[in-house]
């Protein structure tokens, strides 16, 4: 967080729609049901109408909730009409938004285009937002140490949302960029390195 003190971040679900259709040669498409061109319109349905739903929702310090196609799967090869497709979703979501509630949007979302598809959910396990109050006395006292008048939000999730979750209030924080999080060489700047740990010695030392 390059040491400053995060307060609520996305949280995030994997999701995954199926289609079918009907194999069939590929001199005679017409015998078939491609699904992998039905998956195209539910992609378009989702990557358009849904994705302006999002926008019109606002977080303070989160923003809007945002999906992303990542990955399609589909046919067997090019002279066959594919009978089955799927397509996973990154869905980052703001407080109030619940895998139910996505479930919910996306199913009519598909209905209102007439487009018939599985909805699942890839990950096994919850990964919800997080939003804790900047004005608990050790959430205020840890920003003052770090010379921060303003809650931050991040679009990454993090494994603090299951700490809050458990009824323990907890923030984001630490030096480094996530920026360099998940790429190939992984690195944290020495400067970074002495900055967190002067400000949590200072902040740990100002406890009562």
């Amino acid at each position: 967080t390059r040491c400053k003190v995060v307060t609520a971040h996305k949280g995030d679900f994997w999701l995954r729609l199926t289609t079918k259709g009907k194999y069939a040669h590929g001199a005679r498409p017409e015998l078939g049901r491609n699904a992998v061109h039905l998956m195209s319109q539910c992609i378009d349905a989702i990557e358009t109408d849904y994705a302006k739903l999002l926008n019109s929702r606002h977080h303070t310090v989160l923003g809007h909730p945002t999906i992303n196609t990542g990955i399609v799967r589909g046919g067997t090869q090019p002279n066959i009409v594919p009978a089955n497709c799927e397509a996973d979703f990154d869905r980052r979501t703001i407080p109030g938004e619940t895998l139910a509630s996505i479930r919910r949007e996306i199913r009519t979302i598909l209905d209102q285009h007439g487009l018939k598809a599985q909805l699942s959910n890839v990950k096994g396990f919850a990964c919800p937002s997080m939003e804790t109050d900047p004005n608990l006395p050790w959430v205020r006292r840890f920003m003052l140490t770090a010379r921060q008048t303003k809650p931050l939000g991040v679009d990454y999730y993090c494994d603090a949302a299951n700490i809050a979750a458990a009824g323990v209030p907890a923030v984001v924080w630490g030096p480094g960029d996530i920026a360099q999080a998940h790429t190939a060489d992984e690195w944290i700047s020495i400067g970074q390195l002495e900055r967190g740990t002067e400000l949590l010695t200072r902040f740990l030392l100002s406890l009562p």
